[in-house]
């Protein structure tokens, strides 16, 4: 009877310390949760497209590698984005959060008349997305801030490969027409 009434007392603290849900929550903030469980925007793009720009990132020490693709319309605007990241909850919540902000329909703004309005990021735009503001929404540690600063990187690296994308596209078109 003593044993019965013991194994009553002391499972459930079992099952709450040793539960995954208890040890992801005091490992990391709900946000990082959160991109973790439901990551959004996981995939690729086209990178042979002209118009998609991918940074392809890691940090040796911690084993974080981050694949980011932007794809961007005529306009210069920022329409689509994706990533592809093999690390820890951190490295694959700053990049969805990344993508999160780089397009709609994420980006938007309350307008005078309270309609919402759906904004893309213009490329000039998105290089002032900072690893400060990433691990400031996520509430990353201060272990875990290279997480943030390589989904920055990520997104720097994808800007300058569509940049150098579209340069080479018009030295072929002057090529083409001389």
């Amino acid at each position: 009877m003593a044993g019965l009434v013991a194994k009553k007392c002391i499972t459930p603290l079992v099952r709450r310390i040793t539960s995954p849900e208890y040890t992801v929550q005091a490992a990391y903030h709900k946000k990082v949760v959160d991109h973790y469980e439901n990551p959004r925007n996981v995939g690729s793009l086209d990178k042979t497209s002209k118009n998609v720009g991918t940074g392809l990132v890691g940090a040796p020490a911690c084993g974080d590698v981050m694949k980011l693709q932007i794809e961007v319309d005529d306009q210069g605007k920022i329409v689509d984005a994706r990533f592809k990241t093999f690390g820890c909850g951190s490295a694959i919540a700053s990049s969805s959060l990344v993508t999160e902000w780089s397009f709609p329909p994420h980006c938007f703004f309350l307008s005078l008349h309270g309609w919402i309005k759906f904004i893309s990021l213009l490329i000039n735009e998105a290089l002032t997305i900072k690893n400060t503001d990433i691990a400031k929404e996520l509430s990353l540690p201060p272990v875990k801030l290279h997480c943030s600063m390589l989904a920055e990187d990520a997104i720097r690296a994808a800007l300058n490969d569509y940049r150098l994308k579209q340069q080479d596209g018009k030295i072929e078109a002057v090529k083409a027409s001389n």
